[in-house]
């Protein structure tokens, strides 16, 4: 019989509804027993959510996290912060479901696509914030040698202590011995968290989702415009090009009123108003709305109208106003600031681009989409001015630790959509155990296989209608449960339970 296809036989439900009951009366003592996102870099890897119907809960639960877990002397703890779901468990042995949290604040349980998963297959869910991120941070001041224990690599102890500790408390509460299947899920950088996790971890995990997962860490990562030009098409990639020669050439004779025209005055480093002003563009191909940037570019540039007033438009009422993007983002002033706060994880992740995996989006040399002044020499020395000297990104261990696109694991689904730039980072060819889906649609961008499209703002459920191909989106999810029902169908052999 397979996993978690069937209902739950109406005999049970009294049962159940007082085991609930009981366990929200306990949730606090589970709470107690030690320590999705929002705001993160848009030049990074997004993982953004609207207001507060877009999640699951966002009721806050606390325990206490090993800091260093490398050291045999270092005993430090330092409070985390996470969240669980339970309206659709199946007491007393659904599996759970574990979302990962990454370069961002960690603000609740999105109600996208994993939420149907959950009560297709009876599941729990719960969801870690990252370690430094939001309000699990082990630091009251954020310099750079506090950061020497933010690492990927500790992340993932992170989540193998405390899927022990949620286990065991769950255990506890329902008096069984007996543990729970998992599955991990991550999108993006937490995609590739959850790649890892699975590959380290294999003997806690029955599976894993790698949505949109950056697994090879890149030095000089120029795929990423190339593939900007592809998803542009033609017309729309001539436009921005121009648009882009347009604007140096503006720039070299007046660059106070150009940054003024884009609203990003404050931006006085010359490399971080065009890193700004090219991901305002790939901002619209990553998460699924291209015509946003393309149709008034490729209409001025028809019509004869002014490229540069066309742009400096879009990114003001698009990129800063609907999208949201602070420009402070960009802005190594801030990037400095060592006070822990919402707008940390601008620091936070630039510390791990600039300490573990690079991903430069630097300009190709020929046929670019962004300006020559975003080079390697830019990243490099923007690293050295806000970390200090000695902060390196050393791609090469990391691929090595890891093994990049040719990671040596089982039981991990990778997916990614076709425009996204991302993808280049992800494995993208099948491999045994390790099965690997594009989903190509106009629209389809970051995450599309749990966000639907476009990618950002959430879609509740992950509502995929809007997807220029909605099948595509259909055909990878139904082959994502598939894997998933054989998966933990598996786990049944390690334990001896029938599921259903």
């Amino acid at each position: 019989m397979q996993f978690g296809l069937a209902s739950t036989p109406s005999r049970m439900g009294k049962i159940l509804t007082i085991v609930r009951l009981w366990l929200v009366a306990t949730a606090v003592a589970l709470s107690l027993s030690a320590f999705t996102t929002g705001h993160v870099t848009p030049r990074t890897v997004l993982n953004r959510l609207s207001s507060s119907s877009s999640f699951l809960t966002r009721t806050e639960h606390w325990f206490n996290q090993t800091l260093d877990h490398f050291s045999p002397y270092n005993h430090d703890k330092f409070q985390q912060r996470y969240y669980e779901f339970h309206d659709y468990f199946r007491i007393p042995d659904g599996p759970i479901f574990l979302k990962i949290c990454g370069e961002g604040p960690c603000n609740g349980i999105s109600n996208d696509y994993l939420g149907v998963l959950a009560k297709k297959f009876g599941a729990a869910i719960v969801s870690l914030e990252h370690r430094y991120y939001g309000k699990s941070s082990p630091f009251k001041s954020l310099t750079t040698n506090n950061l020497r224990y933010l690492s990927s690599k500790q992340a993932l102890f992170d989540l193998a202590v405390f899927r022990q500790y949620y286990q065991d408390s769950l255990n506890l509460k329902l008096n069984k011995k007996v543990e729970n299947p998992w599955f991990f899920f991550g999108v993006s950088y937490p995609g590739a968290l959850s790649a890892w996790f699975r590959l380290k971890f294999p003997h806690l995990t029955c599976g894993s989702l790698a949505s949109s997962a950056v697994v090879l860490a890149v030095y000089n990562f120029t795929e990423f415009d190339q593939q900007i030009g592809e998803s542009a098409g033609p017309e729309c990639k001539a436009a921005l090009q121009e648009t882009n020669r347009l604007v140096e050439q503006r720039f070299a004779t007046n660059k106070k009123e150009v940054k003024a025209l884009f609203g990003a005055g404050e931006l006085e480093i010359d490399g971080d108003f065009f890193y700004f002003l090219a991901d305002a563009a790939v901002i619209a191909f990553q998460y699924g709305n291209p015509d946003t940037v393309c149709s008034p570019l490729v209409q001025a540039k028809n019509a004869g109208n002014d490229l540069v007033d066309a742009y400096a438009k879009y990114v003001k009422d698009y990129y800063i106003g609907s999208f949201g993007t602070n420009v402070q983002t960009y802005n190594q002033k801030h990037l400095k600031n060592t006070t822990p706060g919402e707008d940390s994880a601008d620091r936070l992740w630039w510390f791990q681009v600039c300490s573990e995996v690079a991903y430069f989006q630097v300009a190709p040399a020929n046929d670019s989409m962004r300006s020559s002044k975003v080079d390697t020499k830019y990243h490099l020395d923007l690293c050295k001015n806000v970390f200090g000297e000695g902060v390196y990104p050393d791609v090469d261990s990391t691929n090595i630790y890891y093994g990049g696109t040719k990671i040596a694991g089982s039981k991990i689904v990778f997916t990614n959509g076709s425009q996204d730039p991302w993808r280049h980072a992800s494995k993208q060819i099948s491999s045994p155990d390790m099965p690997s889906f594009l989903i190509t649609c106009h629209n389809c961008g970051h995450g599309t296989d749990l966000r639907g499209c476009p990618q950002s703002h959430l879609n509740i459920e992950g509502d995929a209608h809007n997807c220029s191909s909605p099948d595509a989106v259909h055909k990878v999810r139904q082959q994502l449960v598939e894997k998933m029902d054989l998966w933990l169908s598996e786990c049944q052999a390690t334990t001896g339970r029938n599921y259903i």
